[in-house]
């Protein structure tokens, strides 16, 4: 058993995506850092070559944090031949209506994102975590939590403790440090459950994302509750789904075998990209928006799915979480030189703008759920008209800034 007593300036609990970059940007800046996971390493995953065992988990990683991720050194290792690049999005409402297009181009941009495997980034992470020479504890849960002026004091299992000026919880959507400083969580329900697969394509994808938001046949519940099911470009001849669908739908589409749900997936994106060949098994996991009342109580920050949980459809779930990130370590730089690093001042700054960056996001996630999931004939009319309205020029590019924006 470990009794001693570690001190540090930011200690950071979770080591997924959020917080192995927290550990490196913080790092960086020049903070002695402290990283724990309960997991024996977090990170440690094989990234196999060549075109076999692609991870169904998938992410598309915004320009800009593409930018910031590059300057952490963890872009840079990544397999070039592995990242699918996003020139367009073409989205669909209802069953005949005109898609709406979105292209890179319209605001001068030569992407609109970059779609990663999540083991790849996460090793990527990892091994600056190493090269910046971080303290990571890995391998033993946390037991307690306390927290006084200037020290946050963490307790793992094995009886090792951690001292730190600021703790950083990264530690997930059922985040254990959000629990035990009694923070409550916003949430609703949005009934849908979220399947994630990848396939192989008869016909090129062009680096075009498509999403389909359908209420026709089985897409839709009894209730009208709409299914959102995206394809995103993998290198090659390759996608990567996520289909939100009705829970009783997903049950079904769960159960059914490979060749039945390809069709299911054909089907509902319309044949687009030609026939298509299973990858990999999908998975599936429920899909319920939470939101932190507050990211900061005391010398804890919340990041990530610790602080928020958005609907997939934006695919700014990760983007979020990375802008956490990116304006705590801002804040913290333009402190003053005998301002603490937990001062109430700096962290009052985080919190205004975290909440008008998660605030934007939920707008446009929840308007867009309820606009396409209602079946009221004078909404139909309005969003089809809205979705032929919006390839004008000035709008479409307002829409592409905010998809562009994190």
């Amino acid at each position: 058993m470990n009794t001693g007593i570690l001190k540090t300036d930011i200690t950071i609990v979770g080591a997924g995506l959020v917080g192995l970059s927290a550990a490196v940007a913080m790092r960086k800046a020049g903070h002695e850092v402290v990283l724990v996971d309960q997991q024996l390493h977090a990170a440690d995953s094989h990234t196999p070559e060549g075109d076999v065992d692609w991870d169904p988990r998938i992410y598309a990683i915004s320009p800009k944090n593409v930018q910031w991720l590059s300057g952490l050194g963890a872009w840079p290792l990544l397999d070039s031949a592995r990242i699918g690049e996003m020139h367009a999005m073409e989205i669909w409402g209802d069953a005949g209506a005109q898609p709406l297009s979105l292209l890179a181009e319209d605001v001068n941009a030569d992407d609109l994102g970059f779609i990663v495997e999540e083991r790849a980034l996460k090793k990527a992470l990892m091994r600056q975590v190493e090269a910046c020479g971080v303290h990571t504890v890995f391998g033993n849960p946390c037991s307690a939590l306390n927290t006084v002026p200037g020290q946050a004091k963490l307790q793992l299992d094995n009886g090792q403790v951690i001292e730190s000026a600021l703790l950083i919880a990264a530690d997930g959507v059922h985040s254990w440090v959000r629990q035990q400083l009694g923070i409550a969580v916003e949430q609703k329900d949005y009934r849908q459950t979220a399947i994630v697969a990848n396939f192989i394509t008869e016909k090129p994808h062009g680096n075009i994302a498509r999403q389909w938001f359908r209420q026709d046949g089985a897409s839709a519940d009894a209730a009208g509750h709409c299914g959102i099911l995206a394809w995103l470009p993998l290198p090659g001849n390759k996608i990567s789904i996520v289909w939100s669908a009705p829970a009783r739908y997903a049950d079904t589409l769960m159960q059914l075998d490979d060749a039945a749900f390809t069709s299911e997936v054909m089907c509902a994106g319309n044949a687009a990209l030609g026939c298509l060949t299973m990858m990999d098994m999908p998975a599936a996991f429920p899909l319920v928006l939470k939101k932190a009342v507050t990211v900061v109580q005391d010398n804890v920050v919340l990041a990530g799915d610790a602080a928020h949980r958005i609907h997939p459809m934006a695919g700014q779930g990760v983007n979020l979480g990375f802008r956490d990130i990116v304006d705590l370590a801002e804040i913290l730089s333009a402190r003053h030189a005998l301002q603490p690093i937990y001062d109430s001042g700096l962290l009052k700054r985080y919190t205004r703008a975290r909440k008008a960056d998660l605030s934007n996001m939920l707008m446009l996630t929840n308007g867009l759920y309820h606009l396409f999931e209602s079946q009221n004939p004078v909404v139909k009319k309005v969003r089809n008209w809205g979705l032929t309205a919006t390839n004008r020029q000035a709008i479409r590019k307002e829409l592409v800034k905010q998809a562009i924006a994190l």
